[in-house]
């Protein structure tokens, strides 16, 4: 009958519509992961060009791909660097080498975009999502920018070399650059660096702050492990290498650990060991931290993110791991059913629609 060949077509029509990455009417609610792409350089092989948006309660399905821009002047899209989102103002930013962009959450529509003279680098977000402290793509400064519209508030010029990564603390930023074994501290009231740790043995890369920011836990150049340093005294207190495993070449990073979380009881430090594809996880209950573990990855990890409640961990390599049993429990995948790779995600949970709380892309410690 016509109405019954009608309502089998809306049906269809509905279930196309509801599809992830058709862009249409699948509700946020819940926990989702924001993972964005390309988010492994500009390897769009990975997981192709866009914000992909994971439901954390429902097997990590993929619910939508949103658009995203940060193109070149080719058009083709730049690598992300860095995410940061605000359940406060409900907006989610992701920097590329070229410059930044702001996305409205409840929308999904763009709120701004900028391009920077020396382009962006992995970013962080003042608590309460007014300010953003965005480094150059590996130059000489620090942005401090109006979370609002992007617009430069600030300049910090006297930073370390080869700007790169930049830690949120509850007063200060903590400032690491490629070309400097000293980490910088930042005051967020004057926005101006107020003093240095270090030095460590080689060139800061990734690394995580406890919560109640006493130390800093940093993989450094050549360095199959990590350095702890006291924040107070400025002070390298633990030099740790990853024992039984041998360092190799690389695919990324040019270094032989690229990723470090301290879990949120900071019970335990993972850290990724490239060459052989594995996380090492550390006791962290003694000083210096003692190898307990090591888990194979798919891949070679570049980064490590938590969940809010720190439950999960999430290498860039694509597994959802469960922290307290140290299996994978799930795996990311696009539309297609292709794996996804990225070092940029961070968790947002939503109710009716609106984000109301935020997790960081950087996996540290809670305890405070």
């Amino acid at each position: 009958m016509a109405w019954q060949k009608f309502l089998a077509a809306v049906v269809v029509l509905w279930v196309l519509a509801t599809m992830p990455g058709c862009g249409a009417a699948v509700p946020k609610e819940g926990r989702m992961m924001l993972v964005a792409t390309p988010g492994v350089r500009n390897y769009l092989e990975y997981g192709g060009h866009g914000l992909l948006m994971y439901d954390m309660d429902h097997g990590h399905q993929l619910v939508r791909r949103i658009s995203t821009s940060g193109l070149d002047k080719d058009g083709k899209p730049d690598n992300v660097k860095g995410i940061a989102a605000s359940a406060q103002t409900g907006k989610v930013y992701i920097s590329t080498i070229g410059g930044m962009q702001c996305l409205d959450m409840a929308t999904e529509k763009m709120v701004w975009e900028k391009k920077y003279p020396d382009g962006c680098d992995r970013m962080s977000i003042t608590p309460d999502g007014q300010v953003i402290y965005a480094p150059s793509f590996e130059g000489k400064s620090w942005y401090v920018l109006d979370a609002m519209n992007g617009n430069v508030l600030k300049t910090i010029g006297d930073a370390p070399a080869g700007a790169h990564n930049t830690v949120m603390g509850k007063d200060v930023v903590y400032l690491a650059g490629l070309h400097s074994s000293t980490l910088a501290v930042a005051d967020q009231k004057t926005r101006a660096i107020s003093s240095t740790v270090g030095l460590f043995v080689n060139s800061i890369r990734p690394y995580v702050v406890n919560g109640k920011e006493t130390l800093v836990y940093a993989n450094v150049d050549d360095l199959l492990g990590f350095q702890i340093a006291d924040l107070k005294s400025g002070r390298v207190l633990y030099h740790v290498e990853v024992p039984g495993f041998l360092k190799g070449p690389v695919k990324r990073h040019g270094c032989p650990s690229h990723g470090i979380g301290l879990t949120q009881d900071e019970t335990e430090v993972w850290v990724c060991d490239s060459f052989n594809k594995r996380i090492h996880i550390f006791d962290n209950t003694v000083m210096p931290p003692v190898l307990k573990q090591s888990i194979p990855t798919n891949d070679e990890a570049g980064w490590i993110t938590w969940s809010i409640d720190g439950t999960l961990a999430y290498p860039s390599t694509g597994e959802v791991i469960d922290v307290k049993t140290k299996k994978t429990v799930a795996m990311l995948k696009d539309e297609n059913g292709k794996p996804v790779q990225s070092e940029k995600m961070v968790e947002v949970d939503f109710v009716n629609g609106r984000a109301v709380r935020a997790g960081d892309q950087f996996a540290m410690g809670k305890v405070r």
